[in-house]
């Protein structure tokens, strides 16, 4: 009997079947994958995606019993979200150029362990000013955990087929979300538990993940010499650095219009212009700023600064909003923020099932940033005594739209780079939509923080007794535990009243969401996989990545 004839393999690579089993590479190395083992190959990153967001929802929660517990500042509670978020946004573009150069499986794995010691850390902590401290290495984590899974998802899966799973991973988000209020609340009303395990809850699902990648996440690496562009790094960090630290302390440690004003803007300027002088020159740049070349990744850039301000700011302000003002328990909280996850789980879902079977995803894209707007627009007028029903209403409307809108940013992106760049833009995605999400933190804490002065300030007068009461100490977040009652019904109300103006500024930033969404023209999905649009780029003339790189920025151009 004649042996079987060589076939050739999804990537081009000759089989000969009669070689037996271990001449065949891999279904994952092949360029094609069925549904069951992108399934499998997706459950550790999917694991380790709800794990990074768990962290995030399970302390947002617990934070004002944190703050409370510690005797924190509203400046030290803004500082506890914004410290991981700065540290996540400076990391999401290096942790994506490595994933050009280096094993995007090794990464992820990096990645969780450095989320799993920062996390450890944090939990241990005995002053705000460590844990702030730890919580900037949970960040860098997050940052990898962030950029690397979509890029990984994008070497596997072609953008047609991408939709169907990033409703998935718009479920583990919303699940992450939901579930994380709830936990936290749990750990922080048992007394035998308290807020410490928020930091420790997320580590067994960590360890389980670093298992489940290992046994199942097999992606080609493509070995080639590499130039790290740590320089460009440096600056990135130290420019976006500076502004923030700058937003956060204007008006409370110095005065706005002050000399260190004039030092923290110069200095983050003066960064930011030598990255992009740095950028120009190096050989491997963090973010290539070919890139911006390109109208759809410029656009959906641009619309997800107002989207992170979305995620992240609702999430933070929200939690504070229900527990300072209302009154209700971190359990109680998590379960008000049901209505925003279901919108959002629900959504997302939808949505990508939708994408996957028509290929169109423009439209939902801009139902999504017109609905995020609205919701945000509604969000705007509550205070102290809004009806819990009408503000579930108002979550839903939000939710709703940020689902329809994040993942499918990422995806228009994804599907018109060139995939020698798939890292670097998917990352360059997340890093500004991160970056969104922490100026939107540093700067609506800031004006959450003076409007909450301002009213604490004119209602002294109008409260018996309470003018007395507060004597010559400054009356805010850090006196609410030891502050006699009607100092401290004046600031719960006062939260309540001052939260509408923050949702109000998220909803003006929105609308630039919606025109840079309108603006981008939308592309047929491709039906490739990423390792496959690679391979074909290159060829089999030997061109190098600088040869293919140009050429397609050329055809961009």
């Amino acid at each position: 009997m004649s042996s079987p004839a060589p076939t050739r393999s999804a990537a081009g690579a000759t089989v000969d079947p009669a070689a037996g089993p271990s001449a065949v590479a891999p279904v994952e190395q092949q360029g094609r994958m069925t549904h069951r083992q992108i399934l499998s190959a997706l459950s550790g990153m999917l694991l380790a995606m709800f794990v990074a967001f768990l962290s995030s929802t399970v302390v947002s929660n617990a934070l004002p019993t944190i703050i409370t517990d510690l005797r924190g500042t509203q400046s030290q509670y803004t500082w506890v979200v914004t410290a991981t978020l700065l540290a996540s946004t400076a990391s999401t573009p290096i942790w994506g150029k490595l994933a050009d150069l280096f094993s995007k499986k090794l990464l992820i794995q990096i990645s969780i362990v450095v989320f799993i010691v920062g996390s450890m850390l944090a939990g241990l902590s005995e002053s705000l000013p460590t844990l702030i401290g730890w919580r900037v290495l949970q960040g860098l984590g997050l940052g990898g955990l962030q950029a690397l899974v979509q890029i990984a998802m994008a070497a596997m899966i072609s953008p047609r087929e991408r939709g169907r799973y990033s409703g998935l991973l718009g479920s583990v988000m919303a699940v992450a979300t939901v579930g994380g209020p709830l936990i936290g609340g749990l750990l922080v009303d048992t007394s035998w538990l308290g807020w410490r395990w928020c930091f420790f809850v997320g580590i067994p699902f960590a360890v389980v993940a670093l298992v489940l990648l290992q046994r199942t996440l097999h992606l080609p690496v493509t070995k080639r010499d590499v130039s790290i562009d740590y320089l460009g790094a440096a600056f990135l960090t130290a420019g976006v650095s500076a502004l923030l630290i700058w937003v956060t302390l204007a008006g409370d440690s110095f005065a706005w219009a002050s000399v260190e004003t004039v030092l923290f803007v110069a200095g983050g300027v003066l960064a930011i212009v030598a990255f992009v002088v740095t950028e120009l020159r190096a050989k491997e740049p963090i973010v290539p700023l070919r890139l911006f070349r390109d109208r759809t990744t410029t656009l959906a850039i641009i619309a997800s600064v107002a989207i992170g301000v979305a995620m992240f700011g609702s999430t933070v302000f929200l939690g504070q909003y229900l527990q300072i003002s209302r009154g209700y328990s971190p359990t109680a909280a998590g379960l008000l923020t049901i209505p925003m996850v279901g919108g959002l789980l629900v959504s997302s879902t939808v949505s990508g099932i939708l994408i996957t079977r028509t290929g169109f995803w423009k439209r939902y894209l801009v139902a999504g940033s017109v609905l995020v707007a609205l919701g945000f627009g509604l969000l705007a007028t509550i205070d102290h005594a809004t009806d819990m029903v009408v503000l579930g209403v108002f979550l839903t409307v939000l939710g709703v739209g940020i689902g329809m809108t994040m993942q499918n940013l990422v995806l228009a992106v994804q599907n018109t780079v060139a995939a020698t760049d798939l890292g670097a833009a998917s990352s360059a995605v997340a890093f500004f939509r991160s970056l969104g999400g922490t100026i939107g933190v540093s700067v609506l804490g800031a004006v959450l923080s003076g409007r909450v002065g301002t009213l604490i300030q004119s209602g002294l007068a109008d409260v018996p007794g309470a003018s007395a009461a507060a004597g010559s100490q400054d009356i805010g977040l850090a006196s609410l535990a030891d502050a006699p009652a009607p100092i401290q019904a004046l600031i719960r109300v006062s939260y309540g009243d001052a939260t509408g103006r923050v949702f109000l500024i998220a909803a003006v930033l929105s609308l630039i969401t919606i025109v840079a969404v309108l603006l981008i023209r939308e592309v047929a999905l491709r039906t490739e996989t990423g390792d496959e649009r690679l391979q074909a780029e290159r060829g089999t003339s030997g061109n190098t990545t600088a040869d293919v790189d140009a050429q397609l920025a050329g055809r961009r151009g």
